[in-house]
């Protein structure tokens, strides 16, 4: 299970993985730490992905604009690039 946790100055960073067995609780975590004006996600620790993963990030994207905060995505691992340029999505990406 992916575990999300609050680095000194308001970021957050992802440990494990964020798979199809996952994808909803992860969703879930992450978007109870979207009360910050600026929040920049630390991808560094992402162990395993899949096509999930790339629905993960934007069902937060969508979740920080409904709240107002601006978010972005830091230190995406390969894969998860890869993906997320496969689906075509790179564009709704905010990237730090």
């Amino acid at each position: 299970m992916a575990e999300i946790v609050l680095q000194e100055g308001g970021g957050l960073s992802v440990k494990g993985p964020i798979t199809i067995d996952n994808a909803v609780a992860v969703v879930a975590r992450g978007a109870a730490w979207f009360d910050h004006d600026d929040l920049i996600i630390d991808l560094t620790l992402v162990t395993e992905v899949d096509s999930s993963a790339v629905s993960v990030l934007l069902e937060w994207q969508r979740e920080a604009t409904r709240r107002n905060c601006r978010m972005s995505f830091a230190n995406m691992p390969p894969k998860l690039q890869s993906l997320v340029q496969l689906y075509g999505v790179s564009e709704l990406m905010s990237l730090a």
